[in-house]
C-alpha cells in the first residue's frame, strides 16, 4: 500500500484516495476524498479543486454535508460515527474524533476518523482527536494519528494509544507545521513498542 502524508493531516493512499487534502501542489486525480471535519486545515476548497474530477466522490460526516455542497456538486456520501459502510468496492468503519477536555473538537459535532479495508489490510486515519476509549478499541494494521498537541493528543498520548492499538505500522501526522515541532516525531518514535514499525514523513 502506498501512503503519502503531504502536509498536516493531508494523506494520499494508492494515488486515488485522499484524506483532508491541504497544500496540494500538482496532485493526482482523486477517486475519493474523505473529510474528517470542516476546519480550514482539513477542508480546503482551493486544494480540493486541484485534484477534483467529475466522478470524484466525497465522504464526510453528515454534519459537514451542507458545507461541502456549497462548494462542489459532486456525489457526497455522508457518514456517522460508530457505523460501517460500503461504497463501491470500499468497506470502512467510522470512529468519532473529539477532544476530551479541549474545546476545539466537541464530541457532539460528530466529526470522524476512518478505518478502511484496502489490499487485504486495514488502515486507520483518526482525524483530529484525543486518546479516546473508542480509538483504543480499533483493530488496524496501519495507523495514522495526530501527535502535535494543542488541538489534539500530544506525542506522549499518541504513543500510549498506539501501543494499546498495536498496529503493525504507524505514521504520525498533524505536527511540524501548524502545531507541534518536527522533533515531536522523533520523540514519538522513541516511545513506540519495538515491534511496531514507525515511519516519519516529516
Amino acid at each position: 500500500m502506498k501512503i503519502v502524508v503531504n502536509y498536516q493531516s493531508s494523506i494520499l493512499v494508492n494515488d486515488e484516495i485522499y484524506f483532508d487534502p491541504l497544500n496540494i501542489g500538482k496532485g493526482v486525480s482523486a477517486k475519493y476524498i474523505f473529510f474528517t471535519h470542516p476546519h480550514w486545515d482539513h477542508f480546503s476548497p482551493k486544494d480540493i479543486k486541484k485534484i477534483l474530477t467529475k466522478s470524484t466522490t466525497f465522504v464526510c460526516p453528515s454534519s459537514m454535508q451542507e458545507e461541502v455542497k456549497k462548494y462542489f456538486p459532486n456525489k457526497i456520501f455522508a457518514v456517522e460515527p460508530g457505523k460501517k459502510y460500503t461504497l463501491d468496492a470500499l468497506t470502512f468503519e467510522v470512529t468519532p474524533a473529539y477532544n476530551l477536555t479541549k474545546k476545539f473538537h466537541p464530541k457532539e459535532n460528530n466529526w470522524v476518523g476512518y478505518t478502511l479495508d484496502i489490499d487485504g489490510q486495514r488502515i486507520t486515519v483518526t482525524g483530529d482527536t484525543d486518546m479516546t476509549e473508542e480509538l483504543a478499541k480499533v483493530k488496524t494494521d496501519i495507523l495514522l494519528l495526530p501527535i502535535g498537541g494543542t488541538y489534539t493528543m500530544n506525542y506522549k498520548e499518541a504513543a500510549k494509544l498506539t501501543n494499546l492499538i498495536k498496529p503493525k505500522f504507524v505514521i504520525p501526522t498533524h505536527y511540524g507545521a501548524i502545531v507541534g515541532s518536527k522533533a515531536d516525531g522523533k520523540e514519538f518514535q522513541k516511545l513506540i513498542d519495538s515491534n511496531i514499525k514507525c515511519e516519519l514523513q516529516f
